[in-house]
């Protein structure tokens, strides 16, 4: 396994179009297939805190279950309010089926 990285899914759980939330050294990591490709956030709205896994992907973004905040799913930042600060976002990787997460 590749230095600091952590499987945390398999291609075969998590179709496209699809998103689920994963612990990931304590932290709440949402991690979702868009088109074929695997992006990882923190899945804490930054606004009042509610599970981004739980909201609904339009595209390439998560729009935000509790008042519709919408973050990229590709880079973590805020692109409709009411929040206002970006969530986190993780470096993943591929190995065969796998998806790696790289900790901080």
């Amino acid at each position: 396994m590749s230095e600091g990285f952590a499987k945390v899914a398999s291609l075969n759980d998590l179709a496209a179009g699809s998103m689920r939330k994963i612990q990931l050294g304590g932290e709440d990591v949402l991690v979702a297939n868009i088109a074929g490709k695997t992006y990882a956030i923190a899945d804490t709205c930054t606004h009042r805190g509610c599970s981004l896994s739980e909201g609904t992907i339009e595209g390439t973004e998560v729009i935000c279950p509790c008042h519709a905040a919408h973050f990229d799913l590709t880079t973590g930042k805020v692109t409709a309010p009411p929040a206002k600060k970006d969530v986190s976002s993780f470096v993943v990787r591929l190995q065969g089926s796998d998806v790696l997460v790289k900790k901080r």
